[in-house]
């Protein structure tokens, strides 16, 4: 649970919208709507009008609601335009000064351009009528669920000032005295106050302006609001305490919740769970990774960064904790075909900064999702209206499954409902007016049409005389440009004869350095035979025999394209894996396909899926121990005798593990068959 939820809990949120008057004329009343927490365990609280809510409704003058505002000290003071409560920006700059610390003036239908409260409270569920005491309902309710933009005409620093709080006078035989003792006590107030930010953890900068016997004042800037200082206002004799934001330039809308919108998560359970959140454009969001964390608390963090529309594992098939994860958020699930080898992860996300290799795998889980998607979402992007939501559509079709158009329509039916507090009251029947008959009904929608329309087509014109003037523009760019074209094409066609002179010429040095290259590795090619015949092993003094070994330097797909193109990987090769940890199943194909005569493993355990592949082929695996290899320069040699023996150890082996799987083969048939014979007689 975030701190926001916590104080949502302890405090009151107001709701507030016009309900008579109006603010730049008249002194407007308010239709008020408080919504206060109840405590679900308590058997003597009130009855609530929804879940965790007691719900106070009330008309109230302007000068009521400040008052209220500042006994109750709401969390939030929502509203659908934060206009309603200010004739303009000075008078609601004046109004967000004289709000409570820690309470916050919410416009709930967004920014700068608002949309329509009944969309807003449609998106989210929220009851909506166009009585102002429902609309401040339903402000308030959003507010509450941390949907809109806190208004804010004040930064997160706070000046705190300690200075005289009363004159040095005139003068006197006790002059010196007097000054000397409010200077003296505006010194000790000031470093109360910075031992008390101190003590809080809080950045600050100090300004003194020092006087006969102390300070005359104290200026602290902290980069803080006022209700995290534990300094408030205060005047106590001969010293003042002020507190005071810092003014913007303007008025600014901050979201209540900074929350991506639609993502993709890869999740990697176990001992450790992981999950990695992307965009839809790829664009890695953030890792969690958590030995201790419960399948709450993933949760929690995953809807703290956006609504997933895809969950995605990583492993073929889907785990059951991952396909708990895919429903609950009712998204998309992916998974691959066969589980994907740690070469291929340790390549997807090699751009990307991660702590351990449970958030790698949840990270490559995640990315290829998004690889496999990446056209589709590109196609639905195409189809999608500009005035349209383009990841809300994506999320209908990938997670809702249905079609782009389908989902269009949907978002366009919502796009024409109701609107907020102005148009919305236009629409309303005027009870002294007759009831329209249906085809003045219908004359007045197309008049409402014609006009827009019209002012549509204005603005198209518009559009289209700044799109002439920009041709006419680039035409006499153009006719400059061609005639700076026609001044150089003579030196570029002497710069091109000179060109094609100097590809022959590069093309000529490339073929000789090609011919060069073939020669020297001929001649290495000879250096190693000749180091063969003339080997210094006491071995081919004493006449045993010897067997070539190609060194792999790590059982990777990378490793083993890089030996077959060094020197070739044929059958009958005895291959030596220097490491031959992390191979999957491919890779241990990809090795068993050159059919080589044996596998010498060398540091690292084979994995449990390589090394049945590799039985499954007949290879035989012989550890390093049992036949050293021996190397000299670029070559490796091992004992013919000791590949032999060891051999013939791992087949007598491979016998013996054959025997014991055909004998678990027929323990299980044996007992899938006594099941099902017993079976029946249970049931009776």
């Amino acid at each position: 649970m975030t701190t926001r939820t916590i104080r949502a809990r302890d405090r009151p949120v107001f709701g507030v919208d016009v309900h008579s008057g109006d603010v730049r004329g008249d002194s407007p009343s308010y239709a008020l709507v408080i919504l206060d927490s109840v405590d679900e365990d308590d058997p003597d609280a009130p009855d609530a009008d929804g879940p965790m809510a007691r719900v106070t409704r009330d008309v109230v003058s302007f000068r009521k609601l400040c008052r209220l505002i500042d006994d109750r000290e709401p969390l939030y003071v929502a509203t659908d335009n934060a206009y309603e409560l200010a004739a303009d920006k000075g008078e609601l700059v004046n109004f967000l000064r004289s709000l409570p610390d820690g309470t916050r003036l919410v416009q709930v239908t967004g920014a700068e351009r608002p949309e329509p409260l009944s969309r807003v409270a449609s998106r989210h569920g929220i009851p909506y009528g166009k009585e102002p005491m429902k609309e401040a309902e339903a402000a308030a309710r959003l507010a509450a669920a941390n949907v809109g933009h806190e208004v804010t005409a004040f930064t997160d620093e706070t000046t705190v000032k300690v200075s005289r709080g009363r004159s040095t006078g005139k003068g006197g035989w006790s002059q010196d005295r007097y000054t000397r003792r409010i200077h003296g006590n505006v010194r000790k107030r000031t470093r109360q106050v910075q031992s008390k930010l101190k003590e809080a953890n809080l950045d600050f900068e100090r300004d003194v302006t020092e006087k006969y016997g102390g300070y005359a004042n104290a200026t602290f800037t902290v980069e803080a609001r006022p209700e995290d200082i534990p300094v408030s206002n205060s005047r106590a004799g001969d010293v003042r305490v002020e507190v005071e934001r810092e003014r913007r330039d303007g008025i600014e809308y901050e979201p209540l919740v900074q929350r991506r919108d639609r993502v993709i998560v890869g999740i990697d359970p176990g001992t450790t769970t992981a999950a990695a959140v992307v965009g839809l454009d790829g664009t890695v969001h953030a890792l969690y990774s958590s030995r201790t964390g419960d399948t709450a608390e993933v949760t929690e963090w995953i809807v703290e960064q956006g609504r997933p529309i895809i969950v995605a594992a990583d492993v073929e098939p889907m785990p059951e904790t991952v396909e708990k994860f895919r429903r609950s958020f009712d998204a998309a699930g992916w998974r691959p075909t066969t589980d994907l080898p740690v070469d291929e992860k340790l390549h997807r996300t090699r751009e990307a900064s991660y702590d351990n290799d449970h958030e790698r795998d949840a990270l490559a889980a995640a990315l290829y999702a998004y690889d496999d998607h990446e056209d589709q979402f590109e196609r639905i992007a195409a189809k999608t209206p500009p005035r349209l939501d383009r990841e809300a559509v994506i999320a209908g079709v990938v997670a809702g499954g249905a079609s782009v158009e389908a989902v269009v329509d949907d978002l366009s039916e919502d796009d024409g409902s109701g609107g907020g507090s102005g148009d919305g009251d236009a629409d309303e029947a005027d009870p002294t007016e007759p009831e329209r008959t249906e085809e003045e009904e219908t004359i007045r929608r197309l008049r409402e049409r014609v006009d827009r329309l019209e002012s549509h087509a204005e603005s198209l014109e518009e559009d289209l005389e700044e799109r002439d003037d920009r041709i006419a523009e680039l035409e006499g760019e153009l006719e400059e440009a061609k005639r700076e074209e026609r001044i150089e094409a003579r030196s570029r066609r002497a710069v091109s004869r000179l060109e094609r002179e100097t590809d022959r010429l590069e093309r000529e040095r490339d073929e000789a350095q090609e011919r060069v290259a073939d020669l020297e590795r001929k001649v290495e090619t000879l250096k190693e035979l000749w180091r063969l015949d003339h080997s210094n092993f006491g071995d081919v003094a004493e006449g045993r025999g010897l067997v070539s070994v190609k060194v792999v330097e790590q059982f990777t797909l990378d490793a083993l394209d890089a030996a077959d193109e060094a020197y070739g990987l044929v059958a009958g090769d005895v291959v030596f894996l220097r490491d031959a940890s992390g191979a999957g199943r491919r890779t241990a194909e990809r090795l068993a396909e050159t059919e080589p005569r044996a596998v010498i493993r060398g540091e690292g355990n084979l994995s449990d899926v390589a090394d049945a592949v590799l039985f499954e082929r007949g290879v035989p695996v012989v550890p390093a121990d049992a036949v050293p290899v021996r190397e000299v320069d670029e070559l490796a040699v091992a004992s013919e005798e000791d590949l032999a023996a060891a051999v013939e150890e791992w087949e007598e082996e491979a016998e013996q593990r054959r025997r014991d799987q055909k004998a678990e083969r027929i323990d299980r048939i044996i007992s899938e068959h006594r099941a099902g014979r017993t079976l029946p007689e249970t049931e009776e």
